[in-house]
């Protein structure tokens, strides 16, 4: 067993300590019901700091109070003014005292240097620095002193002190912030209780513009300064969805404010924090990247969560498609407003494909705390689609509406939402539970009957079936369709079959795909064509000018790879291209520039830039791009190697198993195991640890 910290000697607390072990929830003896905090962010050191007031309600006598704490130090402890006994165990602050029936407060300070949840990119001196937190689960207790089990809901009101040039953002009102020397206290709060892992930080600098949704509730949309023109496409629809999502759950917005903040190098596409919500800067786009890339799903996703996840909160992993599988489908009806009803059942159908092959080996039910990601959310969206058919629409919006209204600010189980259900229809709930949350299977009849609904779908499927005939049996009708107005996702299916056909009979169809109004279906084009004919090559040259990001780095890769004679003229076309965050088509330019022998420039300017993009200067995107460009070229010297050593410690841990894998790969060749060993003493503490265990493997 862990050894315990204690500041006291007296042995018979540790048998109190014992004892807690056995308490089954600590929400029976305790009803803890708001908190008050006053932290200050370290971002040299990388640590919080601050003082901790919590107000509680003893509900039956207890000896030990249990504030999850992770590796966090105490000082100071105090209940109703008065010092107690505590104790730590590297996880928990254990506060022992015969607690009494009653009103208590307890407050103490604290400080942590946190190895995961409170997040520091970049950095003052080159003025990106952000910081900004990730809840998800049980981590925030990992920055703040709180509680990991989700049914423990209380009141936030957070200060926080930090240096006056940047933004500081949580969740709830902005009361007032007071300047002081240089730093700034922000005071935020919240009116209704919520479960700790939605408590949320984000820090930098920011713009904001404010909207106000129909209902009156301001919108803040949150970006950084250089984005301004990125401002419109990254928050397009967001009034819509949001006005729509009040409309059709038929709850008003539970929260006072609503706050929306992309921050680099985020750990996922999005997170519901309660009244804000961090996304990841790579969905802030302009309105080429807008094509290929852009935060509507994510938008109306998070936000539906506002409602299915922080407003009602699932008791336990068992039930989390209560929250996914909601947000999930919600975000679909919201995209079925801005985009239609065709989108809508072409989304609906991706879904099902991508369920039904996961079933050939995918053996966790829903109502499992272990499923995987896409039964919470895309079959939990599915099942959700099932209900609402099957019941009507109308039925459907009341049951939703009285589960909401019922549970506001507790926790439910899947029996709560499916009770709803019963006061609205006789619809058969026991064969549904089996079917979509008990089996693991995927009843593709029900799913078909109900895809079918939709007329494009039965074209699309008329297609799928084609996919064996020659084409001669079938060019006809996709000459016919590629010219009509039929849906998007239809012509894309077209495209992907003349793959594997010879260019002389496919090339009509691909002409007539080329001038398609919709940027996917040209991009379609693009895609599978990867070695163009002579004759085709003035076509495809038009796919260069394409307002879309993506297009333009399939559409130069596959021209540069097939006509070397036509490279430095591409070179030359494409040498101010930026694409998205990531540099997709600057990184891509770069590596064909240093592959053109003939072309005319410094490879040694071109170098320097690509190692600068394999920095922590860029987000891990940027970054794992340009250092597998590095490593492919044998563009190796020691600052690449501490660029890859660095991204071994970044949180998003696709990019930290990348720098591994490289590295492993490299300590194949006996010079770059010396560089690497020589590098070692000037690494900080993570990364020497991460190298040492990489060299005696």
């Amino acid at each position: 067993m862990r050894l315990l910290v204690l500041n006291y000697s007296r042995m018979k607390y540790l048998l109190i300590f014992f004892s807690s072990l056995a308490f089954s929830q600590q929400t029976k003896f305790i009803d803890f019901k708001s908190v008050s905090a006053q932290v200050s962010i370290n971002a040299e050191e990388k640590s919080v700091s601050g003082l901790v007031r919590y107000s509680f309600d003893v509900l039956k006598p207890v000896d030990t109070i249990k504030i999850d704490a992770q590796n966090m130090a105490f000082s100071r402890v105090e209940m109703n003014t008065k010092k107690i006994r505590f104790a730590t165990n590297g996880k928990q602050l254990l506060l022992m005292h015969p607690f009494k029936k009653g009103k208590n407060t307890i407050q103490f300070e604290y400080k942590a240097f946190p190895k995961q949840a409170l997040y520091f990119v970049g950095s003052k001196t080159e003025n990106n620095l952000q910081i900004w937190t990730q809840g998800q689960g049980k981590y925030t207790s990992n920055w703040f002193p709180s509680f990991d089990d989700v049914n423990e809901k209380l009141i936030f009101n957070m200060e926080v002190i930090f240096d006056s040039k940047y933004q500081v953002i949580s969740n709830g009102i902005l009361q007032n912030k007071v300047e002081s020397q240089n730093s700034m206290l922000w005071r935020y709060s919240m009116q209704k209780p919520m479960s700790s892992y939605l408590l949320m930080l984000a820090i930098g600098k920011f713009d904001k513009k404010i909207e106000f949704s129909k209902s009156g509730i301001p919108l803040e949309m949150y970006y950084e300064p250089d984005d301004s023109v990125k401002f419109e496409p990254t928050y397009r629809y967001s009034k819509q969805i949001f006005d729509f999502l009040e409309k059709e759950i038929g709850v008003g917005y539970p929260w006072k404010i609503y706050k929306q903040i992309p921050v680099r190098d985020f750990l996922y596409a999005g997170m519901e924090n309660t009244s804000a919500t961090l996304f990841s800067s790579q969905f802030v786009v302009d309105s080429t990247g807008f094509e290929d890339r852009n935060y509507t799903n994510v938008n109306a996703h998070e936000l539906a969560h506002q409602w299915f996840g922080d407003l009602i909160t699932a008791k336990s992993g068992k039930d989390h498609w209560l929250q996914e599988g909601f947000a999930s489908y919600y975000a679909l009806l919201a995209e079925k407003e801005i985009y239609g009803e065709d989108y809508f059942y072409s989304k609906l159908e991706t879904y099902a494909q991508e369920l039904q092959q996961a079933s050939k080996t995918d053996t966790i039910p829903i109502l499992n705390p272990k499923a995987s990601a896409l039964s919470f959310y895309q079959k939990g969206a599915w099942a959700l689609h099932v209900l609402r058919e099957g019941i009507g629409e109308e039925s459907f919006r009341k049951a939703v509406r009285n589960y909401i209204n019922k549970y506001s600010f507790q926790n439910v189980d899947t029996s709560d939402f499916l009770d709803e259900i019963k006061k609205v229809s006789d619809y058969d709930l026991n064969n549904f539970s089996k079917v979509w949350l008990e089996n693991t299977g995927f009843n593709a009849k029900i799913v078909n009957n109900l895809l079918l609904k939709n007329k494009n779908i039965q074209l699309l499927l008329d297609v799928e079936k084609m996919k064996n005939k020659p084409l001669s049996e079938k060019k006809f009708f996709f000459a016919k369709t590629l010219e009509s107005d039929e849906a998007f996702f239809i012509k894309k299916a077209i495209v992907y079959q003349l793959e594997n056909e010879k260019f002389e009979d496919s090339k009509p169809l691909l002409i007539l795909a080329l001038e398609d109004k919709n940027t996917q279906v040209r991009q379609a084009v693009a895609g599978i064509l990867t070695k163009i004919p002579s004759e085709f090559r003035t076509v495809y040259e038009r796919l260069l000018d394409e307002k879309s990001y993506q297009t333009q780095e399939i559409a130069l890769y596959n021209l540069w790879n097939n006509f070397p004679e036509h490279r430095k003229e591409y070179l030359e076309k494409s040498k101010n291209w930026i694409g998205f965050k990531n540099h997709n088509l600057r990184i891509l330019w770069l590596s064909l520039a240093l592959s053109t022998d003939d072309y005319p420039a410094d490879r040694k300017i071109l170098i320097e830039e690509l190692i600068a993009y394999s920095s922590s200067n860029f987000e891990a995107t940027t970054r794992e791009s340009a250092l597998e460009k590095l490593i492919a070229f044998h563009l190796i010297n020691d600052t690449v190697l501490k660029n890859l050593i660095h991204s071994t410690t970044h949180p998003i841990w696709q990019f930290s198993k990348f720098g591994r894998e490289q590295i492993r790969t490299l300590l194949k060749y006996k010079e770059i195991r010396i560089s690497l060993e020589k590098i070692l003493p000037n690494l900080d503490d993570k990364e020497q640890f991460q190298l040492n265990r990489l060299l005696k493997e």
